[in-house]
C-alpha cells in the first residue's frame, strides 16, 4: 500500500523517514480555519484529521498521515509568526517559562482511521533580546509554531515528553498507529 504524508514540512518528512522507508509527500488542500474558543489540542487534532482526510479522498487506496503542531502557553495558541515583530513577541512571551507543544496526528487507510494528540512540556531558559533577534535573523522561526525549533534554537532548558513531537511528529504515536493498521 502506498504511504502518503499530507504535509510539506521538511521536519516531518525527515522524521517519518525513520519509520516508513518509502512514502510520497502530497500536500493537503485542507483549509486551516481557527474556531473561536477552540483549545490548542482540539485545533491541532481537527487540522490533522482534515489534512489526512482531504488527501485520502483523492487517494482512497493509500495510507495517509496528517499532522498539525501548535504551541500553547497560558491558554493562548501560538501558531507560526506573521513577521519579525510577531516572532520576537512570541519568544519573549515564552522566555523562562514552560509551555505545551501539541501535535495532532491522523492516519487514514482503507481499513480504518487512528488519530490522537501528543503533548510535550518545554521549558525555555531566560532569553536575552539579543539572542532572540539573532535567532530571528536566521529565518528559522517563520515556518514553526511558537516561532522556534527545539532542534535549532538552543532555547529549551528542559522538556518532558516526546522530543520528536516538538520537532513536528510524535514518532512513538505514529509507530503505534502504523502497527495497529498493519502497515
Amino acid at each position: 500500500m502506498k504511504f502518503l504524508l499530507a504535509s510539506n514540512s521538511p521536519r516531518r518528512r525527515e522524521l517519518l523517514s525513520e519509520l516508513v522507508p518509502s512514502f510520497e509527500v502530497v500536500p493537503s488542500r485542507f483549509e486551516e480555519i481557527a474556531k473561536e474558543g477552540e483549545r490548542g489540542e482540539e485545533r491541532c487534532l481537527r487540522f490533522a484529521e482534515g489534512k489526512a482526510r482531504e488527501v485520502f479522498a483523492r487517494f482512497p487506496d493509500a495510507a495517509v498521515l496528517g499532522a498539525d503542531t501548535v504551541v500553547v502557553f497560558g491558554g493562548e495558541i501560538l501558531g507560526k509568526p506573521k513577521d519579525e515583530a510577531d516572532a520576537f513577541e512570541m519568544l519573549r512571551f515564552l522566555s523562562g517559562k514552560t509551555h505545551s507543544v501539541y501535535t495532532g496526528v491522523c492516519l487514514v487507510t482503507p481499513e480504518g482511521e487512528r488519530s490522537g494528540v501528543e503533548e510535550t512540556f518545554v521549558t525555555f531558559r531566560p532569553l536575552s533580546d539579543e539572542e532572540i533577534l539573532s535567532y530571528i535573523k536566521t529565518g528559522s522561526p517563520f515556518d514553526k509554531a511558537g516561532a522556534y525549533g527545539i532542534q535549532d534554537s538552543g532555547f529549551a532548558a528542559a522538556f518532558r515528553g516526546s522530543y520528536s513531537n516538538v520537532v513536528g511528529l510524535p514518532l512513538e504515536r505514529v509507530r503505534e498507529y502504523v502497527k495497529e493498521l498493519h502497515l
